[in-house]
């Protein structure tokens, strides 16, 4: 500690690139300062510090740390405790640029694996940002001792040790962590592809923000009957919800009835949440992937001709390729890539679905005949993908009464609750028999493994691997953009930055090896990072970057949009 201030003295007032002295690591009297990488510039991007306690003086509890799930969900805990610290005690601005910046990773509603706090070998590590203070481009060692000797102790004192946290507070995060798992785990047993607790509150605060709207304002969600399940969990022992069985299951109502808003709730159920939220206990399998219509995305050789065939001019459908992708052969292809890395549950709402690729009602049929008809809807696949390869569909419905010919099951929502009304359903069907003309054929068709070639990767721009996340929905890699804004179920820019680091891994690593399969290379960095941890994929020593681990449908989302990718069937 005295020699950092030492150094501080001696850089005062000189060039911003004096900074670059004080990397290394500093004793301060209950943790330890290391300063991983240091700013060229106060406009850069901030430095990286870490602050490292011994767990015999941070003294959580063994518990807490008993299992994986406990541990993600304490480092969770305790980031957001860093997180409030820094509100408390950082001054914020202290000059040019990012000048007396403190921050760590920013947590959203979802509890995920990062590398903002790490519990490892009996030791607490948070990994900050920090913008070393200058004017122009000249030091200000005034201010950054008092980032360093007043703002740094304090926040490490607030938030690094048991003894400042509330622990009855601590306990119901981690113990809600052990509950979402263990319901999330008996889906599959009790053949249901989401639960949806009793008492779950599930509209959002607005259109753009996540947190819950104010319970006063929302309408408690309550399971139909038909539907409900009981449960026992290790921690609240019997719960009572919703459970939405396999097969195809139906969402149906009048507009603003809360139809998109339960599609919402499940498809983020593949996370777990924090208390308060609301969807604490909305848990869906883990696998479950939201579908859409894409227009003008970048299709590689997919195997669509479960939906699409015969298109003009002979283009070949069991290796689709396209530059910019129509909104049906988009919808397909993102079916059969869900389907290719192994999704059982598809989550489809009409609204942002091709309407040619859903539906083609009886009229239609009889006006446009089946041969000059490349696309095979959906309606005549859904069964089929369910009974022959074991993937259920949930699918939001306002205008299509088609569907409730093959639907194993119908939920309503009626004012934001459900009520079953598949007896009904089947009711109408009979009274109202249809003469479309079923088009699915006997099988659902072909899922083709598909290889992608390590050359058509090209990370490099300017001699440099050049790959960046910027914000939810965007990757840099190279000279090449990869888009995700319709890629629903990323949460946080910080999966998104762990994405381009995974396929950069990936190529480096030579698991994109012109031989394993899309599953199999996802599978191989998903094996490498549960073993070894996110900070495999961090280029530097120390400090591991702002990383939050992404679904393995996501890291296969961002290759399958990667303009440049080839790929051998």
């Amino acid at each position: 500690m005295e020699r950092l201030k030492e150094l501080l003295k001696k850089i005062d007032r000189k060039g911003y690139k004096a900074y670059k002295t004080l990397t290394g690591s500093y004793e301060f009297p209950r943790f330890t300062l290391f300063i991983d990488h240091v700013q060229g510039d106060p406009f850069a991007i901030p430095s990286k510090i870490r602050m490292v306690v011994n767990q015999n003086m941070a003294r959580f509890p063994k518990e807490h740390l008993a299992t994986k799930i406990r541990r993600i969900a304490l480092e969770d805990y305790v980031t957001r405790g860093v997180a409030k610290a820094i509100f408390k005690h950082a001054k914020g601005h202290r000059g040019t640029g990012k000048s007396g910046l403190i921050s760590v990773q920013s947590c959203g509603q979802e509890v995920l694996e990062r590398t903002s706090v790490k519990f490892d070998e009996g030791a607490l590590e948070a990994r900050l940002r920090l913008g070393l203070p200058a004017y122009g481009r000249t030091i200000s060692a005034m201010d950054a001792y008092a980032m360093f000797f007043e703002e740094i102790p304090k926040i490490a004192l607030d938030s690094l040790f048991y003894s400042r946290y509330d622990p009855l507070d601590l306990n119901k995060h981690l113990d809600l962590a052990d509950d979402q798992q263990a319901l999330r785990q008996q889906l599959k047993s009790l053949k249901l592809v989401s639960f949806v607790a009793d008492g779950a509150h599930l509209p959002r605060e607005s259109g753009i923000s996540d947190k819950p709207l104010a319970p006063e304002k929302t309408v408690v969600f309550t399971s139909p009957p038909s539907l409900r399940e009981e449960v026992r969990l290790p921690h609240r022992k019997k719960i009572a919800g919703m459970g939405i069985p396999e097969g195809v299951t139906l969402i149906v109502g009048g507009g603003y009835h809360g139809k998109t808003t339960l599609l919402k709730a499940i498809e983020k159920g593949v996370y777990d949440h924090i208390p308060g939220d609301g969807r604490e206990l909305v848990v869906t399998r883990e696998d479950a992937v939201k579908i859409r219509a894409e227009d003008g995305r970048r299709v590689e050789k997919v195997n669509i001709s479960s939906f699409i065939t015969n298109l003009p001019r002979m283009k070949d459908t069991t290796a689709f390729s396209t530059e910019d992708a129509s909104g049906s052969t988009s919808q397909a292809a993102n079916i059969i890539e869900a389907l290719e890395v192994g999704t059982s549950l598809l989550l489809i709402d009409e609204d942002t679905s091709a309407t040619n690729f859903m539906i083609r009602d009886e009229r239609m049929q009889e006006l446009v005949a089946k041969e000059k008809e490349p696309i095979t809807p959906f309606i005549d696949k859904a069964r089929l993908l369910y009974e022959e390869i074991g993937t259920s569909s949930v699918i939001v419905l306002g205008g299509s009464g088609d569907y409730l010919d093959v639907a194993n099951r119908v939920i309503m929502m009626d004012e934001y609750l459900p009520r079953e009304v598949t007896t009904e359903a089947r009711e109408i069907v009979k009274k109202h028999t249809t003469r479309r003309m079923f088009e699915g054929g006997e099988n659902f068709g072909n899922v083709t493994p598909r290889i992608p070639a390590p050359a058509s990767f090209e990370p490099r721009r300017g001699g440099k691997p050049k790959v960046k996340g910027k914000g939810v929905s965007i990757i840099e890699f190279g000279r090449s953009t990869v888009d995700l804004s319709l890629v629903e179920q990323l949460q946080d820019p910080n999966q998104t930055e762990a994405i381009g680091s995974i396929i950069l891994f990936a190529l480096n690593k030579k698991i994109v090896d012109a031989k394993r399969s899309f599953k199999e290379v996802i599978k191989e960095v998903l094996r490498e990072i549960e073993e070894n941890g996110l900070e495999i994929l961090s280029p530097t020593r120390g400090h591991p970057g702002e990383l939050a681990l992404p679904r393995k449908y996501e890291i296969a989302a961002a290759i399958n949009r990667l303009r440049t990718l080839k790929i051998e069937q």
